[in-house]
């Protein structure tokens, strides 16, 4: 794969973000001949670049993709653009939408149309669960971001160039995910708080993810959706295994820490979906992912989707995590110490302890209402 990013000059917005990191250092053990990198987090973005300053070809641009001048002097010369600057808080999203439209929306068509005036002929853009049937207003200005990104391929009419969406489920370890809230829970003795027990999550590593959007560079045609095969857990079995894992290493019993169950927060639901169920109809299966191609079929019958290694399509249901099997909380603890997840929560030179115990609660959550399975009642 290295090879498709030789020589070529690469834009990531968003690059001061967890994801935009991982995916900085990945390009970087590859032949690029410029990896641009731009964000509004002034500090973050000088960390990142004095970092790197000596391992490759980076550029640091320090602005905001609700800038248009600022996205056509950047994307100038750029071969392919990485597209990850958002607002991703459910809660900060529905207190401050008008925000949200300008960094989700606006900042997606900003940079669509720099990329189509310097002729960029490769733009991915990375989305969201959240954007699957939405409930909130930053699920829902993230399909709004898909639907320019795959409108863009008619809009342009060259038909040189490619823009195409990736959607993410929880990426474990990153800003705002639970991994660092429970971590921070179990160490200073604190009750570890859930939504709902039945809550469950499609879930990658930051690793993971960053691959997912390297990957998808190589392989997208112009317009459809690439979702990653990912692994569920139940929230409440994640809390269980970091309790195991976490709590040993401070001299605490993990069977002395119990959880809380606070109810819904704004926007959230019980399970994750990454397609519908109208969507599973123009689904293409590969070995490791799911293509989803554009639903308005006559509009981009000039592209051709054809992908190496397809498998028979047999899947005819969505991507529901209420539907897939969840990892049981020895192969959740056996993921995080893998992937070394919590290794940033644990003194210098520790190493885990083998113990293992229950997670107590202090009540069971209400039942679900009737006909109302997938959404959260408050309490």
């Amino acid at each position: 794969m290295s090879d498709f990013f030789r020589d070529k000059v690469i834009l990531i917005t968003g690059a001061a973000g967890t994801i935009g990191k991982e995916i900085v250092r990945q390009l970087l053990a590859t032949e690029a001949r410029e990896i641009r990198l731009i964000d509004n987090n002034e500090s973050e973005l000088f960390y990142l670049g004095n970092k790197y300053r000596h391992h490759g070809p980076v550029t640091l641009y320090l602005g905001d993709v609700r800038d248009e001048k600022k996205l056509l002097n950047v994307t100038q010369g750029v071969d392919l653009i990485f597209h990850l600057a958002a607002l991703k808080h459910v809660g900060l999203s529905e207190y401050n939408p008008f925000e949200a439209v300008q960094t989700n929306i606006n900042g997606v068509k900003h940079l669509v149309q720099a990329a189509m005036s310097n002729n960029v002929p490769r733009v991915i853009y990375t989305s969201s669960d959240k954007a699957v049937n939405p409930t909130n207003v930053m699920g829902t200005s993230k399909l709004m971001g898909e639907r320019i990104i795959t409108a863009a391929n008619i809009v342009n009419s060259n038909g040189r160039q490619i823009f195409s969406s990736v959607r993410f489920g929880n990426v474990l370890g990153s800003r705002g995910s639970v991994v660092p809230i429970f971590a921070q829970q179990i160490i200073n003795g604190k009750k570890i708080t859930i939504t709902d027990a039945r809550m469950t999550r499609f879930v990658m590593t930051i690793q993971e993810a960053a691959q997912l959007v390297l990957e998808a560079a190589t392989l997208v045609c112009g317009g459809e959706v690439l979702v990653t095969k990912m692994p569920v857990m139940r929230i409440v079995d994640l809390a269980r295994a970091m309790a195991c894992l976490l709590a040993p290493q401070i001299g605490r019993d993990p069977e002395k820490i119990t959880c809380k169950y606070v109810g819904a927060t704004p926007g959230e639901k019980l399970y994750e979906e990454l397609m519908t169920i109208e969507e599973v109809g123009r689904l293409k299966e590969l070995p490791s992912m799911f293509a989803i191609l554009p639903g308005l079929e006559a509009f981009y019958h000039k592209i051709s989707y054809s992908y190496p290694d397809e498998l028979p399509q047999t899947n005819k249901q969505p991507y529901i995590s209420s539907l897939q099997t969840p990892m049981s909380v020895a192969e959740i603890k056996d993921y995080l110490k893998r992937y070394g997840i919590l290794d940033e929560f644990l003194p210098p030179g520790d190493s885990w302890h083998p113990g293992y115990g229950p997670l107590p609660v202090e009540r069971e959550p209400a039942p679900p209402a009737a006909n109302n399975n997938y959404k959260y009642q408050s309490g």
